[in-house]
């Protein structure tokens, strides 16, 4: 019999009832909420007659709708009711709720590993496609819906099929001013948007393991652009680290039992994966979007590629949509394109070392005087840490604006917009038609060549800033 993957003994680990065809029921270890699904859905259950099963593994935190303006000044009235709806909710119930300007606030992908509710081998939802980041921390997590999300309010368990396991081994070092949000769009670029359809996805591989935290969590958040519900990555000694003396991280005894457990997750030796993919990470260049789904990328010194040579119809037909609403021409390289708007933040990159590696680049340059450039860190902690260390100061002495945390243009939830027919290059996940606000273009990067671009007033190879 073959050994079993880090996902299958997490999966078994919480399986309450075999309910036949593929299908589980599974217990659920934490269940975060947020502003945008939260007061619905506990209103919902109120509503029904039901109560919360188990407040106690729910946390609650505003970051889809709030404003990230200085004193939070441009929250819109939708912003305020979802807000007071999120706080009556979770008094009303007994959840933890982490409220704006209080330590805990942020994004809730980025809150969850911050606080140490993120943990080995627990299983978490949220209602929102991106809760894969935390499987960074060697946790099984994932988006559920909002009929899903009441569901887990009332029983604490979810109906769930299992999925196959695909494992991408990243191999070899990273060059000068590759990150690990260009490992994961080269990845997204080579397989495609659907290439981790139906699976749970281990990354692992010796850039991997040679990766910080926070550069693992970037590469998982991006797990629901390959198409995969789920990503992964074994925890380890730096897992551990991370997470030793998180806020709600278990301590003492509890600690030295919790590790004994969390070192039995990796992978074993002979486990056997339905799919697997190796990615030699010396030959990749820093990357960014050219068109409206994050599989159309290419290499900084690319070229926007012509449809006419791509062999697939929907692929060809996908292209020509996206050049015409985007307003790129086939054929020009990608460096060089104007841009009006620059965003560094996101469930993706707006935790501290992305803010660090911003800053360092951002340091005595100053951004074009035709873009506007915004810095949104993903949690009021990042955002005091940051301060801490005087990078707000570098960020808007050169030029950037310097807001409060939250999800901010991502997704634009909270009325902050890029203008119709106006460029950004935004180090967030999706750049979809309209992710920024209607008729937005959207490039995705990392957060240096964010800043490559902000300085340049185009798309730019932030190797040539002498990274």
């Amino acid at each position: 019999m073959a050994g079993r993957a880090m996902f299958q003994k997490i999966w078994d680990d919480h399986v309450v009832a075999d309910l036949g065809d593929n299908f589980f029921l599974l217990h659920i270890d934490r269940h975060m909420m947020h502003d945008l699904g939260g007061p619905a859905a506990m209103r919902d259950v109120h509503q029904r007659g039901l109560r919360i099963r188990n407040p106690e593994l729910t946390f609650a935190t505003a970051d889809h709708a709030i404003s990230s303006a200085q004193g939070r000044a441009g929250t819109t009235e939708t912003g305020v009711r979802l807000l007071d709806g999120l706080r009556a909710g979770a008094r009303a119930a007994g959840v933890r709720m982490f409220d704006v300007g209080e330590p805990g606030q942020g994004i809730v992908h980025v809150i969850g590993p911050e606080l140490g509710l993120t943990l080995p081998g627990v299983l978490l939802v949220c209602g929102d496609s991106h809760t894969c980041t935390q499987g960074a921390m060697g946790a099984l997590a994932f988006g559920i819906g909002s009929t899903e999300l009441i569901h887990v309010l009332a029983t604490q368990t979810l109906v769930q099929p299992r999925p196959k396991t695909m494992r991408v081994c990243f191999e070899g070092a990273m060059g000068p001013g590759v990150t690990s949000k260009d490992l994961i769009l080269h990845l997204i670029g080579t397989i495609g948007a659907a290439g981790g359809n139906g699976y749970a996805v281990e990354y692992a591989g010796s850039a991997i393991r040679n990766m910080g935290i926070e550069g693992r969590l970037t590469i998982c958040n991006l797990s629901i652009e390959l198409g995969a519900k789920m990503g992964m990555v074994a925890p380890d000694d730096t897992t551990f680290a991370y997470l030793k003396e998180r806020r709600f991280a278990p301590s003492g005894e509890l600690w030295d039992r919790a590790l004994g457990y969390w070192r039995t997750l990796t992978s074993d030796v002979d486990a056997e994966f339905d799919r697997e993919v190796e990615i030699d990470v010396g030959r990749i260049a820093p990357h960014v979007t050219w068109g409206t789904s994050p599989e159309q990328v290419l290499p900084i010194d690319g070229v926007i590629p012509d449809p006419g040579a791509m062999a697939q119809t929907s692929k060809r037909t996908a292209a020509i949509a996206a050049l015409a609403y985007m307003g790129l021409e086939p054929g020009k390289p990608i460096a060089g394109t104007p841009v009006d708007w620059v965003f560094i933040g996101s469930c993706t990159n707006s935790r501290i070392s992305d803010l660090r590696s911003a800053a360092e680049i951002a340091r005595g340059r100053r951004v074009a005087p035709t873009v506007r450039a915004w810095v949104v860190p993903g949690s009021e902690a990042i955002k005091r840490q940051a301060e801490a260390e005087g990078l707000h100061r570098v960020f808007t002495e050169a030029g950037f604006e310097w807001r409060e945390p939250g999800c901010s243009m991502c997704l634009a939830a909270n009325g902050e917009t890029i203008p119709a027919g106006q460029r950004s290059v935004s180090t967030s996940n999706r750049n979809f038609v309209g992710r920024q606000g209607p008729g937005a273009r959207t490039h995705l990067a990392s957060p240096a060549m964010a800043v490559a671009a902000a300085i340049a007033g185009h798309i730019a190879d932030v190797r040539s800033l002498g990274v």
